[in-house]
C-alpha cells in the first residue's frame, strides 16, 4: 500500500514539474523602459515604439488573444492604459516591435487597436510626468474563451478591460519601470 502511494505521489510530482504555464516574453524587453519605448510627447522624446512580445503554452480553449499595456501609478485615480490591441487570433503567439503603430500594418491580421487614454488607437509608450516616482507598466496578454470581444476601435479602455476580464480563461504579465 505504501508503495503505491508513493508511486502516485511521484507521477503527480512529475506531471507537475512538466506542466506548462502561460508565459508573456520579450526577447527586447528588461527591467526599465528605454528611449525605444517612451512615448513622442507631452514632454517625453522616446521612439513611441510597441516591444515584441511573445507567449507560450496557452491553455486549452482559447480562440484569441488580447494584449494591453497600462500604467497603475499614473497621477489620475484610475490608472493609464497605454496600449490595448484584442481579437488577436488564436494561432498568433507574437506582436513583433512596432505592431502597435497602425500605419506600419504589422498587427496580426483581424486585431483591433482600441483608444488608449492619449484618446488614439494604438501604442503610447510611457511618460510619467517629470521628477515623479519610477511607474510601472503592466504589459498583460489575455487568453480568451471567445474569438472577438464584440468591441470595434473606438471602445474605451475602461469596456476593454471589462470585457477581457470576463472572457480570460488566463493570463501573463511582464512589468516594466519607467522614470524621468
Amino acid at each position: 500500500m505504501m508503495k503505491k502511494v508513493i508511486l502516485i505521489a511521484s507521477l503527480f510530482a512529475s506531471i507537475a514539474a512538466n506542466a506548462q504555464t502561460f508565459t508573456l516574453k520579450s526577447d527586447e524587453l528588461g527591467g526599465q523602459a528605454t528611449e525605444k519605448e517612451v512615448f513622442n510627447g507631452f514632454g517625453c522624446t522616446g521612439k513611441n515604439l510597441s516591444p515584441q512580445l511573445y507567449w507560450e503554452n496557452p491553455p486549452s480553449g482559447t480562440k484569441s488573444f488580447a494584449v494591453t499595456f497600462y500604467d497603475p501609478d499614473a497621477p489620475t485615480g484610475s490608472g493609464w492604459w497605454h496600449w490595448l490591441i484584442f481579437d488577436i487570433p488564436a494561432n498568433t503567439n507574437e506582436l513583433k516591435p512596432g505592431a502597435g503603430n497602425l500605419s506600419l500594418n504589422l498587427a496580426p491580421a483581424g486585431s483591433i487597436q482600441s483608444v488608449t487614454d492619449f484618446k488614439t488607437q494604438g501604442y503610447g509608450g510611457p511618460c510619467p510626468p517629470e521628477g515623479s516616482k519610477a511607474h510601472r507598466y503592466i504589459i498583460t496578454v489575455y487568453a480568451l474563451k471567445t474569438e472577438k470581444l464584440g468591441l470595434d476601435a473606438t471602445a474605451n479602455p475602461a469596456l476593454v478591460g471589462f470585457m477581457l476580464e470576463h472572457n480570460a480563461i488566463e493570463k501573463a504579465s511582464l512589468m516594466l519601470y519607467y522614470k524621468r
